[in-house]
C-alpha cells in the first residue's frame, strides 16, 4: 500500500527515486518493513548529524508536544522553545550574530537573507558563485549556479551575478551597487569545494569597502559537520548574515537567518511585516534543535569529527579515486565519470550502505555520516565502499 501510494499519489522529483521503504530509524541505521538495514552514510543529506531518533531529541519533542504545538504566526507570541533557542544560538556565535529569524527550511532562510540585504542596503545587485546551490524557490534558485536546473523556470530574480570561488581577481566586480555577496564557505553541491583562507579574508574586506553585506550559507556545512559548529569558524571571517537549516532541527523542519539586531530591525517597517512566516520557529522543531545542541556539547561530537573524517579518508584510498575533498565529516570522492559514481552508489545500496551523488558534480559522490558514527561502523561501511571501487572497470 505505501509503495503504491508513493508512486501514484506523491508528487515525484525524478523518474528514478531510490524508493527505499523505511519503517524506522535509529542511530546511523534506517530499517525497512522486512527488517532490511541500511547504514545512512549521508545523514539524510546533511540533516541527521547526531543520528536518527536520538533519545534526547525524541524526549524533547514528546515533552513539547504535550505542552503545545502551533499557537500563532512567527513573531507574535512569546514561546519558551524558540526564545531559548535564539538565545542559545546567539551565545554560540560571534557577538554581531545575535538576532535569529526562524524559518521552516534552508531555501526560506536564503530568501529571508536576500530580502534583508536588499532592504538594509537599498541596493539590488547580488553576487553568488558558480557551482552554488542555495535552494529551489525562485529567489534561491536565482542565486544557485546550476544553469540546467534553472533554465525551465526563467525569468528569475534580476541583477544576480556570479563569481568563481577563490579567484581574487574577480573581487573588484563587487561594487557600491552591490547589496550582498552570498557564499557557501564550503560549497556543497559543487562537490565539497573549500574556500581558501586568504580568499575569504579578502572577500570580507571588499564587502566592507563597498558597503555590501556578506551572507554565508551554512545550511549543509553547519551544525558540526566540519568539526566546528559552523564552517566559517575555520576561516576567522564573520558574515553579516548567517543561514542555517538541515541539521539545525535535529530531524524536524527548521531553518534560520541570523544577523545583528540593528540589521534585522530593518524588516519591521517600510513596510511593516517585511518578512513573515506562519510556521517558522515552530516550538516542537525548536525543542528538537535545543536538544541537538545539548547532545553535541555533552557527547563532544565536534571534537571527534576530524579524527573520524581522517579515518574514512585513509580507508577509502584507492588507485581509481582521483581526489578526496573533505573537511571534518563532509566528503566528496571523485572518479573518472558519472557512470563510475552510479555504479558505486548502486552497489553500496545493494549492500546496505547509502551514499549519494551531487547535482552539480556528478563525477563525485557524497559522504556525510552522522557525527555519532563509531569506528566500527566506519570500518564496516568503508569496506563495502572499497568493494564497490574494486568492481569498477
Amino acid at each position: 500500500m505505501n509503495r503504491d501510494s508513493f508512486f501514484k499519489h506523491q508528487a515525484p522529483t525524478t523518474p528514478f527515486p531510490l524508493a527505499l521503504e523505511i519503517e524506522r530509524a535509529q542511530g546511523v541505521y534506517l530499517y525497512g518493513p522486512q527488517g532490511e538495514r541500511y547504514m545512512d552514510f549521508i545523514s539524510g543529506v546533511g540533516v541527521s548529524n547526531i543520528g536518527h531518533c536520538h533519545p534526547r531529541v525524541v524526549e524533547a519533542i514528546k515533552d513539547q508536544a504535550d505542552r503545545h504545538l502551533h499557537t500563532m504566526v512567527y513573531g507574535e507570541y512569546i514561546q519558551s522553545a524558540p526564545s531559548q533557542l535564539a538565545q542559545k544560538l546567539s551565545s554560540l556565535l560571534p557577538e554581531q550574530l545575535n538576532c535569529v529569524y526562524f524559518t521552516n527550511s534552508g531555501t526560506e532562510a536564503i530568501e529571508g537573507a536576500l530580502k534583508l540585504a536588499k532592504r538594509a542596503t537599498e541596493r539590488t545587485k547580488i553576487f553568488s558563485y558558480r557551482g552554488a546551490y542555495h535552494g529551489s524557490t525562485h529567489g534561491a534558485l536565482s542565486v544557485s549556479g546550476n544553469e540546467t536546473k534553472k533554465r525551465a523556470f526563467r525569468p528569475l530574480l534580476p541583477d544576480v551575478h556570479f563569481l568563481h570561488l577563490n579567484k581574487m581577481e574577480e573581487l573588484n566586480r563587487i561594487d557600491e551597487h552591490t547589496a550582498a555577496v552570498l557564499l557557501e564557505p564550503i560549497q556543497g553541491d559543487a562537490g565539497i569545494r573549500l574556500s581558501e583562507y586568504e580568499y575569504l579574508q579578502a572577500l570580507r574586506q571588499r564587502c566592507d569597502e563597498v558597503g555590501a553585506l556578506l551572507i554565508f550559507d551554512e545550511i549543509q556545512s553547519g551544525m558540526g559537520r566540519t568539526g566546528k559548529l559552523f564552517a566559517f569558524e575555520h576561516y576567522e571571517v564573520i558574515p553579516d548574515i548567517l543561514c542555517s537549516a538541515k541539521a539545525l532541527g535535529g530531524g524536524l523542519p527548521l531553518g534560520a537567518f541570523i544577523a545583528d539586531k540593528a540589521l534585522m530591525e530593518t524588516l519591521i517597517d517600510r513596510p511593516m511585516l517585511g518578512h513573515i512566516t506562519t510556521f517558522g520557529g515552530n516550538s516542537v522543531a525548536c525543542a528538537a534543535s535545543l536538544a541537538t545542541l545539548a547532545v553535541m556539547e555533552e557527547e563532544q561530537l565536534l571534537e571527534q569529527a576530524e579524527a573520524k573524517g581522517a579515518l574514512i579518508e585513509k580507508l577509502l584510498e584507492h588507485p581509481k579515486v582521483l581526489e578526496i575533498r573533505r573537511k571534518g565529516l563532509y566528503f566528496a570522492i571523485e572518479f573518472k565519470d558519472a557512470e563510475q559514481v552510479q555504479e558505486i552508489v548502486e552497489y553500496c545500496l545493494s549492500k546496505g550502505v547509502i551514499c549519494f551523488w551531487f547535482l552539480s558534480c556528478p563525477e563525485s559522490f557524497r559522504i556525510a555520516p552522522p557525527l555519532t558514527i563509531t569506528e566500527t561502523e566506519i570500518k564496516e561501511a568503508c569496506q563495502i565502499i572499497q568493494e564497490a571501487f574494486g568492481r569498477l572497470d
